[in-house]
């Protein structure tokens, strides 16, 4: 048992070194990459942890049962978010809106009316960031770029287009396949569904150029 663990050990430390061998090598200085902590957490996702500090989580259970090149398109596919500054912040939003409507409370006892103003306006600008955020036109955009930057990174490490293509797209069939969640899966299928178009204009292009 106890070489069964050590074994499983090592193996998630070799696949968490080589993910970081296939980031570019203007991020690997500040981009990290670790097993995802908690239960049941998101396949792969970013988040910002300090200054010019991004750590990429795996759930590293879930990540062994994609084959190889799933796993590095999906891979690429976070490292565009990364280039493209589309990753949570630090989440000072919720803090801000905390403080303001507390605020906002506050003065209204006190009838200060320049400092109910002022809470008022740091609950709103907290409130539109929330909302800009969490806006599920603006992710999906957001998704199908990265999507499109996946494919050029992977070109970028030797891919050949119509194989970027292919991985990618088995990749989110197979998370269409397994998302329980009908919101989630929907935007799986419009990322499945973009990407299709993608490849297809890809196609006709090369087609073109060899005439």
């Amino acid at each position: 048992m106890t070489s069964y663990a050590t074994a499983s050990a090592r193996a998630d430390l070799s696949e968490l070194r080589r993910l970081k061998s296939l980031l570019p090598p203007e991020l690997r200085s500040w981009v990290t990459i670790e097993a995802s902590p908690g239960v049941n957490p998101p396949l792969i996702t970013s988040e910002e942890i300090g200054k010019d500090q991004v750590e990429v989580q795996v759930d590293l259970a879930k990540w062994d049962a994609l084959a190889l090149d799933q796993r590095n398109l999906l891979f690429w596919h976070e490292v565009a978010r990364i280039q493209n500054d589309t990753i949570p912040k630090d989440g000072w939003e919720m803090a801000a809106l905390a403080i303001g409507l507390g605020g906002a409370v506050g003065e209204l006892w006190v009838q200060d009316g320049l400092l109910l103003l002022l809470a008022l306006g740091l609950c709103g600008v907290s409130g539109w960031r929330l909302y800009a955020r969490n806006n599920g036109e603006k992710t999906l955009r957001e998704a199908i770029e990265a999507d499109e930057k996946a494919i050029a990174l992977a070109t970028r490490f030797g891919y050949s287009l119509p194989n970027a293509y292919k991985s990618l797209g088995s990749a989110l069939k197979i998370l269409v396949e397994q998302s329980k969640n009908k919101k989630e899966r929907r935007r799986y299928e419009l990322r499945l569904d973009a990407l299709k178009k993608s490849a297809a204009k890809a196609k006709a292009r090369s087609k073109g150029e060899a005439y």
